[in-house]
């Protein structure tokens, strides 16, 4: 049921920051794109992950502003997946761990996708309702979400 890959689900067209990037700029992308997780890399390579909560939380704290680098509010130590990987390892590993998005990298740790569990959500949906009558997936008609 969920033995295919991650691949297949990832999404592959990432938004990316960098670590010295500002907490102003995930902010811009968080409101304008409508999503909730950043993967943060350099040179290609995975080195955090950056959520809304995330931000949230430091500025709950006050310990942030909008000139804070990503880097100091990112989460250093992420749990990530390989592209091989099947979707039910995602689905227990968010299941297991209450997060919603997984860094998919190589090996090497080079960022190639994210897989979230909305990415989840819609596989199994679609694999039971293929024509759905409400459900108007937006990433399939071109637009970008």
């Amino acid at each position: 049921m969920m033995n295919e890959k991650v691949e297949s689900i990832m999404i592959k067209k990432l938004i990316t920051l960098e670590p010295k990037d500002t907490l102003s700029k995930a902010k811009e992308i968080f409101h304008g794109k409508r999503i909730h997780h950043l993967p943060v890399q350099e040179n290609g390579k995975l080195v955090g992950l950056i959520t809304t909560y995330d931000i949230w939380r430091s500025a709950a704290n006050q310990q942030v502003n909008d000139d804070t680098n990503v880097e100091d509010v990112m989460s250093r130590k992420v749990v990530k997946i390989n592209p091989g990987d099947k979707i039910g390892t995602a689905a227990e590993i968010f299941l297991d761990n209450r997060f919603h998005a997984l860094p998919v990298v190589t090996d090497d740790n080079t960022l190639v996708g994210l897989v979230t569990t909305f990415d989840v959500l819609r596989y199994e949906f679609k694999r039971e309702y293929p024509d759905p009558i409400l459900f108007k997936d937006e990433l399939d008609n071109g637009i970008d979400v």
